[in-house]
C-alpha cells in the first residue's frame, strides 16, 4: 500500500513540473511604453530597461514571503497615444499583473493613472514628468525623475543666466508633456529676469515648420525653446539652419536622446543644443551608471537612449517593496513602497515624498559636441 501511495505522490509531483516549481510564486509586472510610431525607440529603450531588470531578478532567486518568485514582464505598446494607453492600462488590470512600469509620455500616463487607481494598482513611471500625473489625489501613483516644475525651470533660468539669452522664443507639440514643461521654462525665463518674445504650436506628428520658423527668424531669436520630443525637435534643427536661424535651442529631456544627432541629418553644430534629463548622478554613483550603460550595450547592442535606467531602478524599487512587506499583492506592498527612501540604484539614491514624487530629484544638463552628448553639469 506504502509503495502505491509513493507513486501516486511521484506522479502528482511530476504533472505538475516538481513540487519546487509548484510553490513557485509568479509576479506579473506590466510595463508599457510606445513602441510603435515616431518615438519607438525610446519606447523599445525603455521596454529593455525593463526586461534587464526582470531577467536578472529571475537569475538572482528573490523571495517574497518564503516563496521563490518567478517574474513575468507583461509589456504593452501604447504608441504615445492617450486612447491606446487607456486601453493597454485595461489589459494589463484584466491581467492581474501585481505592478505597472510606466507609461513613458505624460499625456498616456496621466489618463491610465486612474485605471489603476481604481484598480489598487502601484503605477512607477520612469520618465512623465508633468507635475499633475502625482497630484490629482491617488495613492498609487509614483515617479523616479524630477517633474516639469523642476526641469522646465531649471532650463529657464539657464537659458536667462548662462546662454545669456535676450530674444527667447517657445515652441511646444501641445501634448501634456510639451505644453507643460513649455509652461514651466516660461515662468523660470521670468523669475531668472527674462522675457519670451514668442510663442508658437505645433504638434507630435509634424515635420515641417517651415511657417513657424520663418515667422520666428523675423525677431531674431538668440533661444529657442521647443516642448517636445526629439522625432520632432531633429527636423525643426534641420530647418532652422536651412532658414539661417543661428540660434541656441534648448529642450527638456524628451528631445535629449543620443538618437538626437541622427535625427538632424548631420545639422547640429556643437554647443548648439542644451537639454535637461530628469536625474542624474555624479561622484561615486557616476560608476553604477556607467556601469548599467556597459550591461546595456552587451545585452541589446545598443546604446542606452535616455530613460531605460530609471525603469530598471522602477522596478527594482517595486521588487524591494514586495520583498520587505513579504508579499505582491498590490495592498499589501503598496504601504511600503510609499514609504521608500534610501534605496541606493542606478540612477542615484531614490525615495518618495507624500505626493509620489522622487525626493530632491536631480537634473542634468547636456549638450552634443561632435553628434556625441556631453554632459554639462547636475543641479539639484
Amino acid at each position: 500500500m506504502q509503495v502505491k501511495l509513493n507513486v501516486i505522490v511521484g506522479a502528482l509531483a511530476l504533472a505538475v513540473g516538481g513540487s519546487v516549481f509548484a510553490q513557485d510564486l509568479v509576479v506579473k509586472i506590466g510595463h508599457v511604453g510606445p513602441t510603435s510610431g515616431a518615438i519607438a525607440h525610446l519606447g523599445k529603450d525603455n521596454e529593455n530597461g525593463a526586461r534587464m531588470a526582470i531577467d536578472e531578478l529571475n537569475a538572482k532567486g528573490v523571495t517574497i514571503g518564503g516563496r521563490k518568485a518567478k517574474f513575468e514582464l507583461l509589456a504593452e505598446d501604447d504608441g504615445a497615444d492617450p486612447k491606446q494607453g487607456t486601453a493597454a492600462a485595461q489589459k494589463l488590470v484584466d491581467s492581474k499583473v501585481n505592478g505597472v512600469i510606466g507609461h513613458l509620455n505624460s499625456g498616456t500616463t496621466i489618463p491610465a493613472s486612474k485605471i489603476y487607481s481604481d484598480a489598487g494598482i502601484p503605477q512607477i513611471s520612469p520618465s512623465a514628468t508633468n507635475p499633475r500625473y502625482t497630484r490629482q489625489g491617488y495613492k498609487t501613483t509614483f515617479r523616479v525623475v524630477a517633474d516639469d516644475v523642476h526641469l522646465g525651470g531649471t532650463l529657464g533660468r539657464y537659458a536667462v543666466k548662462d546662454l545669456k539669452g535676450k530674444k527667447i522664443v517657445v515652441i511646444d507639440d501641445r501634448t501634456a508633456y510639451g505644453q507643460g514643461v513649455a509652461d514651466e521654462f516660461e515662468k523660470g525665463v521670468k523669475a531668472a529676469g527674462g522675457a519670451t518674445i514668442g510663442r508658437e504650436f505645433t504638434n507630435d506628428k509634424a515635420t515641417d515648420f517651415t511657417a513657424i520658423l520663418t515667422s520666428l527668424k523675423a525677431k531674431s531669436p538668440d533661444v529657442v525653446f521647443f516642448g517636445g520630443m526629439d522625432a520632432v525637435a531633429g527636423p525643426m534643427i534641420r530647418q532652422m539652419k536651412q532658414l539661417g536661424i543661428n540660434a541656441k535651442f534648448v529642450g527638456g529631456d524628451g528631445i535629449c536622446s543620443s538618437e538626437l544627432p541622427k535625427l538632424t541629418a548631420g545639422t547640429l553644430a556643437d554647443n548648439q543644443v542644451v537639454c535637461a534629463e530628469a536625474g542624474g548622478v555624479e561622484g561615486e554613483a557616476k560608476k553604477s551608471m556607467d556601469d548599467f550603460r556597459t550591461k546595456f550595450k552587451a545585452k541589446y547592442n545598443a546604446e542606452v537612449q535616455v530613460y531605460a535606467p530609471y525603469v530598471y531602478d522602477a522596478v527594482n524599487v517595486m521588487v524591494a517593496a514586495m520583498v520587505k512587506a513579504g508579499s505582491a499583492e498590490p495592498a499589501k506592498y503598496l504601504p511600503v513602497l510609499a514609504a521608500t527612501d534610501g534605496y541606493k540604484g542606478v540612477t542615484g539614491t531614490i525615495g518618495f515624498d507624500n505626493k509620489g514624487d522622487i525626493k530632491n530629484g536631480a537634473l542634468t544638463l547636456y549638450t552634443y559636441k561632435g553628434g556625441k552628448r556631453e554632459q554639462i553639469a547636475v543641479v539639484r
